[in-house]
């Protein structure tokens, strides 16, 4: 049985994160050759072509497409393993890719990554902030921390707490437009509506006696992210769903107030995400112990 050939797969893999044989040469400090004798070589193996190659460009083909998640999770797991054979005084230092909701990030993670960078000044930190989703492999993201239902993957997910959400409005907008008794009064009001839920249309309460309702509600400012939301709202303007990091001070002042108490929406997850490989590199290991210890349920 002959091993896999594990130098040409990560060389796969840069080719096809540059777009090109000469710039995946120049990053791995081998000659042009050598890297176009490796996919060749990787391409006789498998028995497909891995790139469409013209006298100006190349690009995937779809056999390339599909075995490209397989090369980058050798090249990481490589990487990786190397990172965890260095010596202790060596393994906290270096880069970290991170990714996180952008309003969670700025409310909630800035003091924690502050602190952390303190404990651990040989440590950088390269933080993208964002509410869409993004592909961790692709992006070579390290971990990411995630507020939602997460669906199946080959992800690792660790789930730090709960975010509850509260339906919100100002104590001016209730004096002008009335009071809600049910779920099915948001019918009548004006609704601000946050668009990265997988389901935007659809509000879902369950009240004290345990019955469940769904509302479509009249849709009157839709983003895609919530800070934008806060001062309409408490300018009166409307009634919006906001987790509990991002308006539990305006219900302390009383510039919010919270709306239908005695029913419950579905609690988002805040989780820590992580690309499907078992190896990490010990800085990583310390950042996700850091963030574990920040965010644990209380």
């Amino acid at each position: 049985m002959t091993l896999p050939d594990f130098e040409a797969w990560a060389i796969f893999a840069a080719v096809a994160r540059l777009g090109s044989f000469t710039a995946a040469a120049k990053e791995l400090g081998l000659s042009k050759a050598t890297v176009s004798k490796a996919v060749t070589r990787l391409e006789a193996e498998l028995g497909v072509a891995l790139f469409h190659r013209t006298s100006r460009r190349i690009s995937l083909s779809s056999a390339g497409q599909s075995l490209l998640p397989h090369a980058e999770k050798i090249r990481a797991q490589g990487d990786a393993a190397t990172e965890a054979a260095r010596d202790e005084a060596d393994i906290l230092t270096g880069r970290i890719k991170m990714a996180a909701p952008l309003s969670f990030g700025l409310s909630e993670l800035g003091p924690v990554l502050a602190a952390f960078m303190q404990e651990y000044p040989g440590i950088e930190i390269d933080l993208d902030l964002r509410d869409s989703r993004i592909d961790l492999t692709e992006q070579g993201i390290d971990l990411a921390l995630r507020i939602a239902a997460l669906p199946d993957s080959s992800l690792r997910v660790i789930h730090l707490r709960k975010v509850r959400r509260h339906l919100v409005a100002a104590p001016s907008y209730l004096a002008r437009a009335g009071k809600l008794d049910t779920p099915a009064d948001l019918k009548s009001h004006r609704c601000f509506i946050y668009s990265n839920l997988p389901n935007t249309q659809i509000m879902t309460f369950t009240g004290p006696d345990g019955e469940t309702v769904s509302v479509q509600p009249q849709s009157v400012f839709r983003a895609n992210n919530s800070d934008i939301m806060l001062p309409a709202l408490v300018a009166g303007q409307g009634i919006a769903e906001l987790p509990d990091f991002m308006c539990d001070a305006a219900l302390t002042s009383g510039m919010l107030e919270s709306i239908l108490p005695g029913w419950r929406n579905t609690p988002l997850t805040l989780s820590l995400v992580m690309p499907p490989s078992h190896y990490r590199p010990a800085r990583v290991q310390v950042l996700i112990a850091f963030l574990k210890q920040a965010f644990r349920e209380t």
